[in-house]
C-alpha cells in the first residue's frame, strides 16, 4: 500500500533526525505495525522491537499492565492502551512507542464497544497520549486502518528536530 509506505517513510525520517528508536505494543493488529516498519530497508536504525501482546496475560507479562486494570476497564480501553504504551517505552530501548488494543471483528463487539473500536497509545519520551477510533469494514480493513492511524499518530506527535 503506497500510502502506508509513505507514512512509515515519513515516520522513519523523523525518528532518524531525532536519533530515536521506536517500539510497538500490539494486540488486535498482531504485529502489522511492526511489519510495516521493518518492511523498510534500514529500519534497524530507528525500530527497536515489536511486542505482540494479544492475550491479557501477555499484556501483563511483557508490558507490565496491571491485571486489575484489565479486569476493571477491559482490554479495549484507554487505561490499557496507555499502560501498554508506557510498558513498551520503559521495557525497550525506544524513546517513542505505539500501542493498539481493540476489536477487529467480525465478532467480539458489544453495545458499548462495537466491532471496529480501537484504543491507541503513544508514548513519547515518557509522555503518553491516547485516542479512541472506530473503524468500519472487514477485519483486514480495520487492522490496516489501525496500522496507518497508529503510525501517523506517532509521526504527528514527535517533536520537530531543530
Amino acid at each position: 500500500m503506497v500510502l502506508m509506505s509513505n507514512i512509515a517513510l515519513n515516520l522513519a525520517d523523523k525518528l532518524m533526525s531525532l536519533g530515536w528508536m521506536m517500539a510497538t505494543a500490539e494486540s488486535c493488529t498482531g504485529g502489522l505495525i511492526a511489519a510495516e516498519c521493518t518492511d523498510l530497508p534500514g529500519s534497524s536504525r530507528w525500530f527497536d522491537r515489536g511486542l505482540v501482546t494479544y492475550s491479557n496475560s501477555a499484556k501483563s507479562d511483557l508490558l507490565g499492565v496491571d491485571p486489575s486494570l484489565i479486569a476493571s476497564h477491559g482490554a479495549v480501553s484507554e487505561e490499557v492502551a496507555r499502560a501498554m504504551a508506557l510498558g513498551a517505552f520503559y521495557r525497550t530501548n525506544a524513546q517513542a512507542s505505539i500501542s493498539v488494543t481493540g476489536i477487529a471483528g467480525p465478532d467480539g463487539g458489544s453495545a458499548t464497544k462495537p466491532v471496529g473500536t480501537l484504543w491507541f497509545g503513544w508514548c513519547i519520551d515518557g509522555l503518553v497520549y491516547s485516542e479512541c477510533r472506530i473503524f468500519t469494514g472487514t477485519r483486514q480493513q480495520v487492522r490496516q486502518a489501525s496500522c496507518a492511524h497508529a503510525l501517523l499518530g506517532l509521526s504527528q506527535r514527535l517533536p520537530i528536530q531543530q
